[in-house]
């Protein structure tokens, strides 16, 4: 039901739909450097090295991001369909964020805002989103049970409090639940990200999957483990074990199974996108 309300956009996002993930381009602005949660996999990162989430070559300004949309265009023209806002930290824990995404709708009205989020914020951010043209929300969901959560999340700050522990991850999950519903409300497309955690949340994919459905998310998107940080030690999954969680969550909820965990800084059509800092985004982000 939900999936087919927003097939006009899932048709068109590399991030949401399997034919244009080879077909269309998206472009990441790395604006968001401030975080209010610490996963125990992730560590920010400004280096020109690296292929993964939460990592930026340098921080924009909302005017040079403005211009990094000007310079895609012209390049990818029609092929560009997606501007988004993944990092390297929490886009909606950071002001520049509303402000480019108020002057990337103003000037690009027909590019598809996107924005990728903890959740943490969404319930209250998800209407101004909406105002500001953002069509479509990923959040990352790691977990339902709040014991799971205290172990993926060193701390969460929320309203003023860091909390730690099963009360920092019950604050986070119920406001990932809400959000989810909030964005759905106001007609957001929603798809969620779990990261596998062998041993840590591999019993959660279901509860994940199954709460993420109810709720109005049209997509899931599983993706392994980078060991880092404080799970440096731990494996990433293997191949039978991403196979086999996300065939057991697609009886609740569509996967979509391309991810290449991008950069807060990527550039270009992801199926392409072999090495790190390939071409589009080292000569658009330095």
């Amino acid at each position: 039901m939900f999936a087919k309300r927003f097939a006009h956009l899932t048709s068109v996002h590399p991030c949401y739909g399997d034919k244009a993930h080879f077909t269309y381009a998206r472009i990441h602005l790395p604006v968001a450097p401030r975080c209010n949660i610490q996963c125990n996999y992730c560590i920010r990162s400004i280096n020109k090295c690296e292929y993964r989430p939460g990592v930026a070559s340098r921080l924009l300004a909302v005017e040079d991001a403005v211009k990094r949309v000007e310079q895609a265009v012209k390049l990818y023209k029609n092929k560009l369909k997606v501007v988004g806002i993944a990092g390297p930290g929490e886009p909606l824990a950071n002001e520049a964020t509303f402000q480019l995404l108020k002057q990337i709708n103003e000037k690009f009205p027909n590019l598809i805002k996107c924005i990728a989020t903890n959740g943490l914020l969404l319930p209250d951010k998800a209407s101004l989103l909406a105002d500001l043209g953002v069509k479509a929300v990923t959040v990352t969901v790691n977990a339902i049970d709040e014991h799971v959560g205290a172990m993926i999340y060193e701390w969460v700050f929320h309203r003023g409090r860091i909390l730690r522990g099963v009360d920092g991850a019950k604050v986070l999950i119920e406001n990932q639940l809400k959000g989810i519903e909030e964005a759905y409300r106001v007609g957001l497309v929603v798809r969620v990200n779990f990261v596998l955690i062998p041993s840590i949340n591999d019993k959660e994919v279901t509860k994940v999957a199954k709460e993420a459905a109810s709720r109005g998310a049209v997509m899931m998107n599983i993706i392994p483990l980078i060991p880092l940080h404080k799970f440096k030690d731990l494996r990433p999954p293997t191949c039978e074990e991403l196979r086999k969680a996300r065939d057991e969550a697609e009886k609740y909820i569509p996967q979509f199974r391309l991810c290449k965990q991008c950069r807060a800084d990527a550039c270009g059509i992801p199926a392409f996108e072999k090495a790190p800092m390939l071409s589009i985004g080292k000569r658009l982000h330095g």
